[in-house]
């Protein structure tokens, strides 16, 4: 009983599939300067994408992005990708001034 727990305990890992959050900027926000630090946290991914730019994490899943933008809006896409080929994508919508 108790290995069958712990089994579907780590298991809900390989269930859930690639999971995104980014942290800053927030949706939805102006900023004041071009360069724009993207930062985020993943987990179980086996590859992730800043406007189809691959980028790194550390080993705890935190990433961290320099982007210049142009005035305007901008649309910021992050995609991951986990082991068994599925996908997550989350956008994020600024306004440079």
């Amino acid at each position: 009983m108790l290995l069958t727990a712990y089994s579907l305990y780590q298991a809900r890992i390989l269930l859930t599939g690639p999971r995104i959050q980014i942290e800053n900027p927030k949706d939805g926000q102006t900023v004041e300067g071009p360069l724009v630090i993207v930062e985020g946290q993943s987990k179980n991914i086996a590859w992730i994408s800043l406007n189809d730019r691959q980028i790194f994490t550390d080993e705890n899943g935190q990433w961290s992005e320099k982007l210049l933008v142009s005035p305007g809006l901008s649309i910021m896409t992050v995609k991951a990708r986990d082991r068994f080929g599925r996908e997550t994508e989350k956008n994020v919508r600024i306004v440079l001034k």
